[in-house]
């Protein structure tokens, strides 16, 4: 008779976590100390909160590579708008997915070398959560730009030139700092870090993808 018990509590924790999806732009410190919680059953109660974070953040992301500037001029979209928003989307989710297992590996890294003993998924995790303001830089810039430019932000030569359009990149790029801060902050929390600490441990990432940039370079650049 007390079977349907288990069932009702993962729901109910699968629901804060998507209360702490919206929470982590106020509630930030809640949001991550609760992320010190790695066990399979909490980490299965946030794993749709952390894929539509990563996907979202995926398409945030993507719309601000050189190659979506392009997007209409393809051939494939044939200056489309319903074939260029499945574009977006497959490219974006495709994009944030890597960058969630890639860099995410690259965070564990930094982590692990600063003393860290958080486990690669719990890595993973903090990354998502941290990518949040560029999920609301998604919802609030995005329409502002497309209101003011249309479909010439996707295209060459478009009429998207001017001091709106660095008005609009610097917004962009204050929700970009907003997270980075967010993941410095995020690993601070969790790991029961100084400020400082988790800076270092960032730090370590950076150098470990020089490090890697050069070991792929330098032998191409030989060749």
């Amino acid at each position: 008779m007390t079977a349907p018990a288990p069932a009702a509590g993962t729901t109910t924790s699968e629901r804060d976590w998507w209360l702490r999806t919206l929470a982590v732009f106020q509630a930030p410190h809640a949001v991550f100390a609760a992320l010190r919680d790695d066990s399979e059953e909490a980490a299965n109660a946030r794993a749709e909160p952390v894929l539509a974070l990563v996907l979202l953040a995926g398409i945030s992301g993507i719309l601000y590579t050189g190659a979506s500037r392009r997007f209409l001029d393809e051939p494939l979209v044939d200056d489309s708008f319903a074939v260029l928003a499945v574009l977006v989307f497959f490219a974006g989710s495709i994009y944030g997915t890597a960058a969630y297992w890639v860099a995410g590996a690259f965070v564990h890294l930094g982590l692990r070398g600063a003393g860290g003993q958080g486990s690669y998924r719990r890595a993973r995790h903090i990354l998502a959560f941290a990518a949040a303001p560029l999920v609301l830089n998604l919802f609030l810039v995005w329409p502002v730009r497309l209101i003011a430019y249309g479909g010439d932000w996707f295209r060459s030569g478009g009429s998207d030139a001017g001091a709106g359009r660095w008005v609009l990149e610097g917004v962009s790029a204050l929700f970009g700092l907003w997270a980075l801060g967010l993941l410095v902050y995020g690993i601070s929390v969790v790991e029961r870090w100084t400020p400082l600490r988790a800076l270092v441990s960032l730090a370590l990432v950076l150098l470990a993808l020089l490090i890697l940039t050069l070991v792929i370079v330098i032998p191409l650049s030989a060749g």
